[in-house]
Order: C-alpha cells, then sequence, then structure tokens
C-alpha cells in the first residue's frame, strides 16, 4: 500500500468516527492537535508520521509492543504462505501461549483508538513508519529470545566466553545499540559478535548494527529478569497478600516520619541560623559544610542533604549576606535562613509537611545523588546544578502511582515496582534502574508517603488524577485532609521526671511547644520526646522575659505527675542569682541592687575588657554593647539580665542570622502542555468544518464557471448578498487574529458592520467572520 493509500485510509476511518472517538484520540495523542489539522486528512498524514509516532509509543506496555511487532513481522514477510490481509485473529494465534486472547484484542483496540493502526478485524493496516513506535530498534518480543524466561538467559550468558560476555557488559552499562562490521549476514561467523546474533543475545538491526535486547541487559544489570515467556504484566505482589500492618498503623508510620522530618529541617534552620554555611565557587554547598550540619544536628549527611534540598527548592534557606553578620563573617556570602523559614517554622504540622511533601513532588532535582561521581569523577555537591534533572518529578510520579496499583497497606519491594515500571512502559528502561527506585522510595519513606513498604493514604492523594477543570486548592485540600488524619493528635501535657526531664508523649500544641522548647533541651526524639531542664535551659527562659511564678505554674498546669521538689527547688534558685545584675543602654549601663555583687563584677577580668566604670556603689556603666556585656559577665560567673529603658525584662535570646530571598523559586516544566478537553473539541470542530469546506460543491453559472470571488472586497460582499437573498450556502475561507487560516460551509444570516454572522454547517451556532480577514467566498449548490 503506497503511502498516499495509506493516508486515504486512513483518513477515510478518522472522518466515520465520532466527535467524542476523535476528541478521544487527540487527548491520548495531544500532538495531534497542534497545530490544527486542516482536515481528516491532514489529521490521518500527521498520525502516521514517524515523529507522532514515536511519541505515541512512550507509553505503550510490552503487549502492545508485541501486537506491533507482530504486525511489523507480517509486513516484512517474505514466505509464499503470507495471507492477503493482516487479521487480528492471526495476531491473537501468534501470541498464543504468552498472552490472553482477551487482553491482545484489547491491544489491538487500544492501537486502532490511538490511530496506530486501522481497519477492522478482517484486514488490518499500519503505516510505514510503525516502527517509530517501539521501543527499540529490533523485534525483542518475537525474536529468538521470544518464550524464554530470565532464568534461562541467565544460563545462556553464564556459558559465554570472557569477550562476547565483555560486549554484552558493556551494552548493559550504555547505549544498548553498537556498531560493528560483524552484524553483517556474511560476516566470519566465529567473531563474537556473529556468534552473539546466532545465539540471540543480540539482534542485528542492519549490516553494521546491533542492539541489545531488554530482557538480557536486565539480567546483566542484575535487574528483575524479563519473563517474555509469558506477556502477562508483572504482579506487584502475590495474588491475595495480605498487609503485615493495618492501613492506619502505614498511615500514622507516614506521619511519625513526617515529623521527625520536620524536627530535623527546623534544626538545621536553627543550625544554618547561628552559623551560616560557606559557598563554594560553583553556588553549591561543600561537604565539608554539609558534614559541620550532620555533626551538629546528630543527622546522617544524606537524610542533611536531602533536607536542604528541600529547603533550597522552597527558598526556606538561600545564598546571600546574612544579617545579623554572625561572629565569624568572612563578608562573603553564605547560605542562611530567609524570611520565609520564620513563616513555614510557625505554621501548623500539615502545612509544613504538605510544602515539603509538594517540594519532593516537583523539585527538578536529585538529592540522593550527593556525593555520587560527576562525568569528571567528582562527588556532586548539595545545591550543586550537576543535580538538575526536569525528568524526576515525572519519575516520582510513574513510581508512586505504580504503588498505587497494589492493595492498600501491601507491601511492594523495589523489584517489584521495577519490574512493573518496566512492563508497562518498556521505553523507559534506561530512566529507570534498581538504584533510582530504590532511592526515590527512601525518600518517599522519609517524607512519610511510604511507610513498611506501602503506599500511605498521603501519598495516595498524591496519586489522584484530577479531573481537567478541577480546581488546584480541591486536591492540597484532600492531601491536607488525609495529612491531619495521619498525624497524632497534639497533646497539652507531659509527664515530668524527678531527674529533672520532661516526657511528652506526642506531638506537642504550638503553644506548649514554645514553652516547653524554651525551659528545656530536647534528648531524644521520636513518638514520646524526652526534653531535660538545666541551669542554662532555665536561665535561658528567665531571659527571655518568663518569672520564676510563671515557669513554676507552667509546670504545674501542664504535668500530669506531681513536679519533683528537685525542679522547684532548681528554678527558685536560678531566679534567685538571675537578675541581680541590670544591663541597659547608656553604651550600657549595669546597675544591682547588691552593692556587694556589683563590687564582685569591678574586681572580675571582665571589668577590664568591657572597661566599666563605677558611678555609684549600685551601678556603672560601659562603652560596649549590651550583648557584649551580658555575655563578658556570664562568661565570668555572672547571671545578668537585660532590661530597656522603663526596666523590663527584655529577651535576649539569639534570633540567627537572616538572608533575604534573592530568586524566585524554580518550577517544574512540563515536557509538553496539555491542552483541555474544550480546547481539543474546538479542534474536532474545525476538523469538520474543513472536511466540510471540502466536500462541497461550488455552484456554477451558465457559462459552466464557478461562483466564487476572492478577499474580502465588493465583489466578496455582493456574493455575500446574493447568498442572503437566495437563502443559498456559502464556503467561507478565513483567516483568524491568530493567522490560522480555515475553509467553512455556512448558511449566511446577517450582512453589516463588517461582519458576516452565519450558521455553519453541522451546528445550530452562529459565528462571526470579520470582513477584511475572508479570503474567499464561493456560492454552493443547494
Amino acid at each position: 500500500m503506497s503511502s498516499d493509500d495509506q493516508h486515504a485510509g486512513l483518513a477515510a476511518e478518522l472522518a466515520a468516527r465520532s466527535d467524542d472517538e476523535l476528541t478521544e484520540l487527540l487527548i491520548e495523542r495531544p500532538d495531534l492537535a497542534s497545530p490544527t489539522p486542516q482536515g481528516t486528512r491532514v489529521l490521518a498524514q500527521r498520525a502516521l508520521s514517524a515523529a507522532s509516532l514515536t511519541v505515541a509509543g512512550e507509553d505503550l506496555d510490552v503487549l502492545s509492543v508485541a501486537v506491533l511487532e507482530q504486525v511489523i513481522a507480517f509486513r516484512t514477510d517474505t514466505s509464499k504462505r503470507k495471507p492477503k490481509s493482516l487479521t487480528a485473529a492471526s495476531i491473537v494465534k501468534a501470541l498464543s501461549g504468552r498472552a490472553d486472547a482477551d487482553e491482545v484484542r484489547a491491544r489491538i483496540d487500544l492501537l486502532r483508538r490511538r490511530a496506530i493502526l486501522w481497519g477492522k478485524d478482517s484486514s488490518l493496516f499500519a503505516g510505514d513508519h510503525v516502527d517509530a513506535a517501539l521501543p527499540w530498534k529490533a523485534r525483542h518480543l518475537t525474536g529468538p529470545l521470544a518464550g524464554r524466561s530470565g532464568e534461562e538467559i541467565a544460563a545462556m550468558i553464564a556459558e559465554l566466553p570472557e569477550r562476547p560476555r565483555e560486549l554484552l557488559e558493556t551494552l548493559a552499562r550504555g547505549p544498548a545499540l553498537g556498531r560493528s562490521r560483524d552484524a553483517a549476514p556474511d560476516a566470519d561467523p566465529t567473531a563474537p559478535v556473529a556468534q552473539l546474533i546466532s545465539s540471540g543475545l543480540l539482534a542485528r538491526v542492519d549490516h553494521q548494527t546491533v542492539e541489545l535486547p531488554p530482557m538480557v541487559g536486565a539480567v546483566i544489570r542484575g535487574e528483575p529478569a524479563w519473563h517474555t515467556d509469558t506477556l502477562a504484566p508483572p504482579p506487584l505482589h502475590e495474588p491475595g497478600a495480605r498487609p503485615r500492618f493495618p492501613a492506619k498503623a502505614v498511615d500514622a508510620a507516614g506521619g511519625g516520619e513526617a515529623l521527625e522530618l520536620i524536627r530535623h529541617l527546623t534544626a538545621i534552620l536553627n543550625v544554618l541560623g547561628a552559623t551560616p554555611a560557606a559557598v563554594l565557587r560553583s553556588g553549591a554547598l561543600g561537604v565539608r559544610e554539609l558534614r559541620r550540619i550532620a555533626k551538629l544536628t546528630k543527622l546522617e549527611t544524606g537524610r542533611v542533604a536531602l533536607l536542604i534540598e528541600l529547603a533550597g527548592y522552597l527558598r526556606l534557606i538561600d545564598a546571600g549576606f546574612p544579617e545579623p553578620p554572625p561572629p565569624d563573617d568572612t563578608g562573603e556570602q553564605a547560605f542562611a535562613p530567609t524570611q520565609t523559614a520564620d513563616t513555614w517554622l510557625h505554621q501548623p504540622r500539615e502545612r509544613q509537611w504538605l510544602a515539603l511533601a509538594d517540594a519532593w513532588l516537583h523539585m527538578p532535582r536529585r538529592a540522593w545523588q550527593v556525593g555520587e561521581p560527576d562525568r569528571d569523577g567528582n562527588a556532586m555537591a548539595t545545591l550543586s546544578s550537576e543535580l538538575h534533572d526536569s525528568y524526576a518529578p515525572i519519575q516520582r510520579q510513574l513510581i508512586l502511582s505504580t504503588l498505587a496499583q497494589a492493595d492498600a497497606a501491601v507491601a511492594v519491594t523495589p523489584d517489584a515496582v521495577l519490574a512493573s515500571l518496566h512492563w508497562h512502559r518498556p521505553r523507559l528502561i534506561r530512566r529507570f534502574s534498581r538504584h533510582l527506585v530504590a532511592e526515590t522510595l527512601r525518600e518517599a519513606r522519609e517524607l512519610g508517603l511510604v511507610a513498611h513498604d506501602a503506599l500511605t493514604s498521603v501519598g495516595r492523594a498524591y496519586t489522584v488524577e484530577p479531573e481537567p477543570d478541577a480546581d488546584p486548592a480541591d486536591a492540597d485540600a484532600a492531601v491536607l485532609a488525609a495529612m491531619r488524619a495521619a498525624l497524632p493528635e497534639p497533646v497539652d501535657h507531659f509527664l515530668t521526671q524527678a531527674d529533672l526531664t520532661l516526657t511528652v508523649p506526642g506531638p506537642m500544641t504550638p503553644e506548649l511547644a514554645e514553652q516547653v522548647e524554651l525551659v528545656a533541651d530536647l534528648e531524644s526524639g521520636g513518638a514520646a520526646s524526652v526534653y531535660r531542664i538545666t541551669p542554662k535551659t532555665v536561665r535561658r527562659a528567665l531571659d527571655a522575659g518568663r518569672s520564676a511564678n510563671e515557669l513554676q505554674e507552667m509546670f504545674t498546669r501542664h504535668s500530669r505527675t506531681p513536679v519533683p521538689q528537685s525542679l522547684t527547688y532548681l528554678i527558685e534558685d536560678v531566679a534567685r542569682k538571675h537578675g541581680q545584675l541590670r544591663v541597659g543602654v547608656a553604651s550600657a549601663f549595669i546597675r544591682c541592687e547588691d552593692p556587694t555583687v556589683l563590687a564582685a563584677v569591678m574586681r572580675s577580668p571582665a571589668a577590664e575588657a568591657l572597661a566599666l566604670r563605677s558611678l555609684a556603689p549600685t551601678v556603672a556603666v560601659s562603652p560596649s554593647d549590651v550583648r557584649d556585656v551580658i555575655d563578658q559577665l556570664r562568661a565570668a560567673g555572672f547571671a545578668p539580665a537585660g532590661e530597656d529603658s522603663t526596666g523590663a525584662l527584655v529577651d535576649l535570646r539569639e534570633r540567627g542570622s537572616r538572608v533575604a530571598v534573592s530568586r524566585a523559586r524554580r518550577q517544574a516544566q512540563p515536557r509538553r502542555g496539555t491542552p483541555s478537553v474544550a480546547q481539543l473539541r474546538a479542534v474536532v470542530t474545525r476538523i469538520r468544518s474543513t472536511d466540510r469546506a471540502a466536500a462541497a460543491t461550488p455552484a456554477r453559472n451558465p457559462s459552466s464557471a464557478p461562483v466564487r470571488a476572492t478577499g474580502g472586497g465588493e465583489s466578496s460582499t455582493a456574493l455575500i448578498q446574493l447568498a442572503l437573498r437566495a437563502n443559498r450556502r456559502l464556503r467561507v475561507g478565513y483567516v483568524d487574529a491568530q493567522g490560522s487560516a480555515s475553509r467553512h460551509v455556512v448558511t449566511p444570516k446577517i450582512l453589516g458592520a463588517g461582519q458576516l454572522v452565519a450558521v455553519e454547517d453541522g451546528t445550530d451556532t452562529e459565528q462571526r467572520f470579520s470582513l477584511h480577514r475572508i479570503t474567499s467566498v464561493e456560492l454552493l449548490d443547494d
């Protein structure tokens, strides 16, 4: 069948489809809709082009590929027994024993629906470039290895000599295609390439090109073996498998991981606020700084790298000039928290979780690659440009969507996820490795989207496809509802122990967390956190303006156990010494109601360092600023408190450095825009209009010349007026405001104000055509 015959055959089949069926075709193959095809003939030509078929083959599964390979095998069969036409029954017969007949027919219907094949079951057709839809160059599912199990292929590889095995390993690591003169049919049969071709472990593409079968590459790379002896999809878990943990336990585990992630990111922000990290010349954060942060936060470097990448994407941290400058400021740019970090720190837990999960799903970067070698063999740094990959968000979404196909709360192994991905999307074999899937699932566990090797309710909410015209806020609301259900209820109490520790049986309410974190240091995190109270932490609370009575009242109100006397004594003892010295602004002044204490200060080493000068037995002044005076006095063993001009205590806690956000957050861009259903229906309407215009028969005058006018001038206006008087149809050529040309068969209704109002054939709606955009007008037969 020639190309023109192919285009005509598919065009006839497309013209016979309903508008809904054509819209469905454009939904599944959106590249066909842009620019708008000028009729079904152009639509057919575009659908049969190699470029469009390549795109159409991206999401074909292994069974669909096997059907296409059978179609290509029929076209290239040169035997005399070749049937006159390709039938659905012959494809089903060829794949019998390896695939269910109903599944094969379903794939044939899918390929026809997508205009890759056309015709009836008794006579199927395909274009010359149908092989462009295959994920590989050769035919592997119908080749020599078809029907062999992964174990059999592994045994064949094990029996190979060293040189042929090295060739296969090279192709398994790099591109599957290779060039060799020994690929020709008449090559030396003893050559390694020729031997591999004869055994089926390599496939011949042409006389100089070979291709490694995907099932061979999977065995060599240690990935799940392809079972091409059966073309059924690999199961994600054993049939009837039962969950190891109930769904509520899976969700609770995910919520616990999210709380730990939030706590760890808070700790990292505090560390960077106190000591900003240096920026490398490349703009990244160096390994030394990464290890320093990990040591101060007591976290693994891999987890710190993930959190810094998420914070960098959300612009919770950024490179800039810290303000106020840290004590060891070098005057150069450094990574420090931004004002956005303060907003995030004060949000509810579910909002903090939502921000981190959204960032991970849309971040075009791979945090797990930090420390791995780049192309030059150097370790990739955190926040470096080498980690950028625009395909990363798509891979994460595909992995989560694969997990969503498993039964709720049933554990799924990374190998099962990888095997399913390879079966459903064989074109993406090289994009999904065992290492990538395992690391992505690890990060998903740390984000609380996966727990106990199963997708949580939060992760499942992210895989729900929204309606085309749905409000994005509705999707966020569904995810937030799942997060609230997964997070444990905040508690407003704790258990006070005699060893001056507080045990908090769950996440605290924001109000209680602020008070506890002020008066105690976290000693052990987790579902039940442990905080320790020390003289230093009590002094910190007093510095913040709390009185001893307020601290005692807080412990009494929130503790479910009696407050031990040792804690009461500690608070009273620290409070008795705290604030005896008062530091104000003179540059700084020191006042004390006890002259003995101030005299001790004047005799201490701090007096000389601060250049203290006594004004009275209870008052001294210093040219140093308030913060330095307080630090020096504390270093000398005193417990001063700060006060303002009215004598009230002020909060002297360090807030940490901050930097201004210097750049907007980058959003992951989709590979191509997806038109809406309404836009595709409009495209179908234009296609139908063009077809009607092409099929219309122009009227003829007595001299056998068609009645036609070009342009939008007087001749066109006269012809339109004639059609109005005679109630005749017109074929109108038109160019819209976007420069798109089209033709329409219309019945004119009104002509005036520089516009033609007409009803197009096949519709009941009126359309308006500006006369200056009309390129031609033809009077048609009734």
